[in-house]
Formats: structure tokens, C-alpha cells, sequence
């Protein structure tokens, strides 16, 4: 099943070129810059009605869930004979360069401009951004705006919706709203916090209040409520109003109000573990008792929980799930004082989240596992096309990770991926956004900064990729630095890497002191199989390939202390 001694690591040069080749080709359009303020009418639905919104066949409707800002969500029910397209008129200036963007999902849905420009993405399990840019005609005063689906590919849904650029109307209105007053929380949980404000007055009529998370806009509503949801609990944010009329004028914003969200009911910081993978599917493994007394290590990854046909898990496809040898090995490891945390995937095999049918047979076949070994922790190491390059069963294993979250207090959940030298590919961006979309409440995104196709500085590449990583989170969960650094993980390579890159005991120890002094969740690297020396013996199964003493790396790990 594994022919190659690195297999869960062949994969940093492919998951590039392919990140580029999506960055020049994907039918999902990058976020234009905005010009002005949006112009659009009830643009987040959060009214509770479609107007002014008008759907074909009567197919449009106001739902709940799923949403992606706010607590309402357009749902076009396409049929065989209409795909259920919903449209608004604006005003617009002529000559002029607007943005149109929102937030899909479903089977094909297109967003676009009647006449003009569209776009349209497939994004079934997670909402997706569409953006796309115009420039209206020389004398056009209005623009038709557009979101459908396709012909029986089922409902799609649609949210904040934007149009970015000058309103129209011919009036030369300039006076801006006055300011909204008087804002407040109303209520707030571990993610999502509820305001109130006191409504402006214009010269011609407020018609939207946008709602700003720091200098970020997040949502647009029409009335003087809003619910600001997939927040990071213990965490504080501030909030702030802006209203705008017809013509794109927008108010100076209102107070301000700082809100700290309710702490969640599993936590997602105070988790600490220095865990290297141990594999005992080949590489000569060693007796996981004796390591953990020369080297004071408790946890290791036991790899790889894999699919044995019919979306059952088993020990690499073909090791019984429980009554083996890796059971005999975990009990050892916790009669020692240890315990594991079993990794579910990598690059090669027969893989639970590609195979499984669906988000519910992939959370019981977790389960599965989660029961057989009264489990605390869960990592899923997402690689290779069948995974880490699918969105949909991105989405399926997110998803399924949320599920069993929720009903195993306590229990935390990782996932493993790899990494540029600056942080996420497109792969991992798309991963992170669409564990934000869903809610899935991940505690630890754990890197794998090797294979980078070249170089040789393995800490400053490392730490590159974690601080882009920590750009990436706190762009799309709102947080701060500490708050990032507490669900990041770090899962390297000792010695020789199937690049020949070289991760030296001291590399090694600088990575974990680095590791400590920004006080990271997880550090991890493959494999304690391979912790034995080996000096010239190349990239091989059971050694490092270079000069070290045994269990040399599983000592150095065992200090991280986050």
C-alpha cells in the first residue's frame, strides 16, 4: 500500500504547480478591491424577506441555515425548467467601475450583471466568494444584478451580497445618514455576538447599516439589529455602524462596543501536545514503552486509520481496528502514562474521508474509532488529490470533524496539511476558510513545513510557514496573535526529507524553542520509526539518514511545552 518510504510527504511540488494552476484557472474569482459602499438593498437577506429582491417561479425563499454572515440566507429552489434566478435593480452612474461580489453555494450558481459580466463557481458542501467587475455603459443609470443556480442540480444559496461602487439616480445627492447611536450588545454566545442601534436619519432615506469588526465589514442589514455569527469564543471584538442611503453616501461611524465572546464549551487554547508520529506498518518500529522511558515522551500519532472497504476504519486498511497489534501497543503506551492520538489519512491508501459516502458516515465511522479507544484527541492528515485537493470532501471531513466535536465533549480535533514556504497554498487557504464557513470549531491547524522542492534554511522556512499560517487564521477567524498561535501545529521531517532537505537535532531544537516562545499547540514530526542514526544511509524507513543518537528528536520534542 505504501511502496515509498516518505509517502505521507510526496507532495509539496505537486500541491504547488497545482495551486498556481487554479490561481490562472478556477471558476472561483478573487475579491475584487472595493470602490464605495455597497448599494444593494437587504443585501444579507437579514430582513427576513426577499424584497427587493424578485425570484423566478416563485423559487426564491428566506431560510436560516446554512447562512455565512448573519442569520439569513437566500435558498433558490431550481427546478428542471427554471433555475430559480433572483435579481435586484440599482441605480448606477455611467461610465463607471463597479464590484459585484456575495457568497454562494450549492451546484453551479452564477452571480453576474444582466447584459454583462458573470461568473460561477460549484461549491455543494461550503459557501464560496464570487466576484466579478463591470463598468457600466455611457449612459446607463440602472444594473440588473443576478444570482442562479443550474437546471435539477438542486437548491443553492446565496449571501452578503455586494455592489461597490457610487449609486445613481441622477438626484446628486451628497448629504451623508448621521451616524447610527446608541450601540450595544444585546446578547452574545461563544460564537456570535447580537447588537442593536439607534436608526439614522438622511435626506432622502437610510437604506442599509453596514456592520464593521474592527476595519472589517462583515455584514449589511436594513433594519437596526444584527447577530454577528462564526466568532472564536474567549475572544474579544469590536464593533462599530455605518449607515447609507441610496446614492452610496455613508454615515461616520457610531460608537463603538467591545464584546468578548462566551468561552466555548471544549475550549480551543490550553491544548498542549508534543506528539510524533509512530508507525507500526513498517520501519522496523520500536518498543513505544522503551522510548517514552529514555526520552520522557507521553503522546505519539499512530498512523495511518485508514478505510478497510464499506467506509470501516482499520489500522492501515488491513490491522483490525481494535484486538491487534496496534491495541496491545496503545495499551502499553497508556499503562506507561502516554496515550496516542490516531492520524487518519496521509498520502497514500485507501482513505476513510475520500471514500466514506457522506459527512454522517465519515463521523461514525470516527466514532468508530473514537469509542474503541475512549479518544481525546483526533488528527486527520489531509493530503494528495483524493483529499486535501477536493473541496468537497474538504468540506465532507470538516464537516464530520464538527459532528463528532459535538457529541464528544472534550474531545479535540486536528488537521494535518501541507505547506508553501510562506504559509498556506490555495489548498490550505480553501481548508481554513471552509473551517470558518462550517463552524467546524478546529483547535489545532497543524503544518507540514518539508518538501518545500529545494533549500536548505529548514528553520527559517518553518517559521515562515507558521507566521503565514497565523496570517491566514487571524485574517479569517478575527483573532489575535496569541489566539492564532494556540491552534497552530508544527509537524516536520527529522534528518533527511525525500527533498534531501537536512533537519538536524539542533534545527530541531531551535524549531521547538521557537515553538515554545510563541506558545503553539501541537508539535509533532515523522517519524519516531526514523529516530535512530544513520549517517549517509539516505532517505530510508528506519533512520534518520544522518549523524544523531537514538530517540535523539523524540528527546528534543519531548521539551515542547506550548
Amino acid at each position: 500500500m505504501r511502496t515509498t518510504l516518505l509517502v505521507r510527504s510526496r507532495r509539496r511540488l505537486l500541491a504547488l504547480l497545482g495551486s498556481v494552476a487554479l490561481a490562472v484557472t478556477g471558476a472561483i474569482a478573487l475579491p475584487g478591491t472595493a470602490q464605495a459602499a455597497n448599494i444593494l438593498t437587504n443585501p444579507g437577506f437579514e430582513s427576513g424577506a426577499l424584497s427587493p429582491w424578485s425570484c423566478t417561479g416563485n423559487l426564491g425563499s428566506i431560510v436560516s441555515s446554512p447562512v455565512h454572515g448573519g442569520s439569513k440566507a437566500l435558498a433558490g429552489a431550481v427546478s428542471s425548467s427554471d433555475n430559480a434566478q433572483c435579481s435586484q435593480t440599482v441605480s448606477v452612474q455611467p461610465n463607471t467601475a463597479y464590484t459585484l461580489s456575495g457568497w454562494v453555494r450549492g451546484s453551479y450558481v452564477y452571480l453576474g450583471v444582466d447584459g454583462g459580466a458573470s461568473t460561477w463557481t460549484t461549491s455543494p458542501s461550503a459557501y464560496s466568494q464570487l466576484s466579478v467587475s463591470f463598468t457600466t455603459g455611457a449612459a446607463q443609470t440602472s444594473a440588473t444584478i443576478y444570482v442562479h443556480g443550474w437546471y435539477a442540480q438542486g437548491t443553492y444559496y446565496a449571501d452578503d451580497i455586494s455592489l461597490d461602487g457610487p449609486g445613481g439616480g441622477g438626484s446628486g445627492d451628497t448629504q451623508a445618514p448621521t451616524a447610527p447611536t446608541s450601540l450595544t450588545s444585546t446578547g452574545k454566545t461563544s460564537s456570535s455576538v447580537s447588537l442593536s442601534w439607534g436608526a439614522s436619519t438622511d435626506n432622502t432615506g437610510v437604506t442599509a447599516y453596514d456592520v464593521y469588526s474592527g476595519s472589517s465589514q462583515v455584514l449589511s442589514v436594513s433594519g437596526t439589529t444584527a447577530t454577528v455569527s462564526g466568532l472564536s469564543s474567549s475572544t474579544s471584538y469590536t464593533f462599530t455602524v455605518k449607515a447609507r442611503d441610496a446614492a452610496g453616501n455613508t454615515s461616520a461611524a457610531s460608537n463603538s462596543v467591545t464584546v468578548t465572546t462566551d468561552a466555548g464549551s471544549s475550549g480551543g487554547t490550553g491544548f498542549k501536545q508534543a506528539a510524533p508520529y509512530l508507525y507500526l506498518g513498517w520501519g522496523d518500529p520500536p518498543s513505544a514503552t522503551s522510548v517514552m522511558s529514555a526520552t520522557g515522551i507521553k503522546w505519539y500519532t499512530m498512523a495511518f486509520m485508514l478505510d478497510s472497504g464499506g467506509c470501516n476504519p482499520a489500522w492501515d486498511s488491513s490491522r483490525p481496528l481494535t484486538g491487534g497489534t496496534d491495541q496491545t501497543v496503545i495499551n502499553q503506551i497508556r499503562s506507561a502514562g502516554g496515550d496516542i492520538v490516531p492520524s487518519f489519512g496521509g498520502w497514500q491508501g485507501s482513505k476513510l474521508g475520500a471514500n466514506c459516502s457522506s459527512a454522517s458516515a465519515l463521523a461514525a465511522a470516527l466514532q468508530k474509532v473514537i469509542d474503541a479507544y475512549s479518544l481525546k484527541a483526533i488528527d486527520m492528515d489531509i493530503e494528495n488529490s483524493d483529499e486535501f485537493e477536493n473541496e468537497a470532501v474538504q468540506a465532507k471531513i470538516l464537516t464530520a470533524l464538527k459532528t463528532v466535536k459535538a457529541n464528544n465533549p472534550g474531545l479535540k480535533t486536528i488537521v494535518t496539511f501541507g505547506t508553501s514556504t510562506t504559509g498556506p497554498t490555495y489548498y490550505g487557504n480553501r481548508l481554513i476558510e471552509q473551517a470558518q464557513s462550517l463552524n467546524a470549531d478546529i483547535d489545532v491547524f497543524t503544518i507540514m513545513p518539508f518538501d518545500f522542492g529545494g533549500g536548505s534554511d529548514m528553520y527559517g522556512n518553518t517559521v515562515n510557514a507558521t507566521e503565514g499560517l497565523k496570517t491566514k487564521l487571524k485574517s479569517t477567524f478575527g483573532w489575535d496573535d496569541a489566539t492564532a498561535y494556540a491552534h497552530i501545529g508544527i509537524s516536520g521531517m527529522n534528518g533527511l526529507s525525500d527533498q534531501q532537505e537536512n533537519t538536524t537535532p539542533a534545527i530541531w531544537t531551535q524549531i521547538r524553542d521557537w515553538a515554545n516562545s510563541h506558545h503553539i499547540a501541537r508539535l509533532a514530526y515523522w517519524s519516531v520509526n526514523r529516530d535512530r542514526p544513520c549517517a549517509g544511509g539516505g532517505v530510508v524507513s528506519n533512520c534518520s539518514g544522518i549523524s544523531q543518537t537514538n530517540w535523539q528528536f523524540t528527546s528534543i520534542t519531548a521539551g515542547f511545552t506550548g
